[in-house]
């Protein structure tokens, strides 16, 4: 599960903490390092910490000191004294000190944490926020000279289609490449939003749907591909399929990051039939990038959705009910649809959602012109809550 926090407790961490760097007298001229991850476990005086470069072990001394940062108010200058009985797994730990040769252990001179009841209790009023005041969907134009984003809202029943305006001083991000973390998104702008790209904002939006003020918006550029399976290694976590599309192998690297589901049969033949009669968002070919809606911050189980005719909500909603597998679970054979980032590689990608029992879905994308051999990667189907992205 993604334990996201808000992009702005990371700015806000980030600048408090090298300011409190900056206060401190180095050793014999050595800088102080700043590793920052989750507790995976909690041991005698000392601490594992889950980095962005892997486990770190982080040691307690009798010098180290415990500052406890509110999930609230995200400031390390304001951050009350703590204890190391006070951290728990799952806790989120930045940590100062010289590491260790080899980068894998650090004693550590300061540990600031934030726990992870705190952490829930903000994503959950965040989650909330979101679901009332977001919306999301896929890029449909972008006029940079009148400041508006067109955008296509996709749901159970059919598609609207949204104009939105940014606020006055609206923040722009894009999500880093294989990724969905909130967290780790990167600033961006309006002429970085690109038709295709799929989109969520927060703000305001009208009565009828049509148009939406935004103070916040974030992108990211998103493929979905189907195939047949052809060998599963379980112990790489790695899945070879043969390409729908031009019957070539792609390899898929099932991550942390991952969601694996399958579609209940009955439920897959009722909503394709829906498509082909054009009830289910139409048997009109979407494209291969899909409709992307990444989990915002709060991670959660309530995901945010537009709300009203064509929210995202339902889709959201729909996919957590169905049955999680894992890679053991498939055989060669079956054939499966997978979203990931669009990095540039045709022969190896992460996967960030992975549906089986896509059958009917890809039946009825044949059936109405595509995904065929000789139409390149991307696919032209669509799959209910393939394009909705986040465990």
């Amino acid at each position: 599960m993604l334990k996201n926090i808000t992009l702005t407790t990371v700015i806000l961490l980030s600048t408090s903490i090298f300011a409190v760097i900056g206060a401190q007298t180095p050793t014999q001229g050595v800088k102080p390092s700043v590793i920052a991850g989750d507790v995976a476990s909690v041991g005698e005086k000392k601490f594992v910490v889950t980095s962005k470069t892997g486990p770190v072990e982080v040691l307690v001394t009798d010098q180290t000191v415990f500052k406890r940062v509110s999930a609230v108010n995200p400031d390390f200058k304001t951050a009350t004294d703590g204890t190391a009985a006070d951290i728990s797994a799952g806790d989120r730990l930045t940590v100062t000190g010289i590491l260790a040769e080899g980068g894998k252990s650090l004693p550590a001179r300061a540990i600031y944490f934030m726990t992870k009841v705190d952490i829930d209790a903000k994503n959950a009023k965040e989650s909330a926020e979101w679901r009332q005041r977001g919306v999301a969907g896929k890029v449909t134009n972008v006029n940079v000279d009148t400041g508006q984003i067109t955008i296509e809202v996709r749901g159970l029943t059919g598609s609207t289609n949204t104009i939105l305006t940014p606020k006055a001083g609206a923040q722009f991000l894009k999500y880093a490449p294989d990724s969905i973390r909130f967290d780790e998104a990167v600033s961006s702008s309006l002429p970085e939003v690109k038709t295709g790209d799929m989109l969520r904002a927060l703000g305001d939006k009208s009565a009828d749907g049509t148009s939406f003020a935004a103070e916040r918006v974030i992108t990211g550029a998103f493929q979905t591909i189907a195939g047949t399976v052809t060998s599963i290694d379980t112990a790489q976590n790695e899945i070879v399929i043969k390409r729908l599309q031009d019957d070539k192998e792609m390899t898929i690297v099932v991550a942390d990051i991952t969601v694996i589901k399958r579609f209940p049969q009955e439920m897959a033949e009722r909503l394709a039939g829906a498509q082909m009669m054009g009830g289910g968002g139409g048997a009109r070919p979407v494209g291969g990038q899909g409709n992307m809606q990444a989990r915002p911050p709060g991670g959660g189980g309530a995901r945010p959705g537009p709300g009203g005719p064509g929210g995202a909500g339902g889709i959201d909603d729909m996919l957590d009910r169905f049955p999680n597998i894992t890679a053991s679970d498939l055989t060669a054979g079956d054939m499966i649809a997978f979203s990931s980032s669009k990095n540039g590689d045709a022969v190896r990608v992460k996967a960030i959602k992975v549906l089986a029992g896509v059958e009917p879905f890809l039946r009825m994308a044949q059936a109405t012109g595509g995904p065929r051999r000789g139409q390149g990667v991307d696919g032209s189907f669509t799959i209910p809550g393939l394009d909705s992205i986040g465990p």
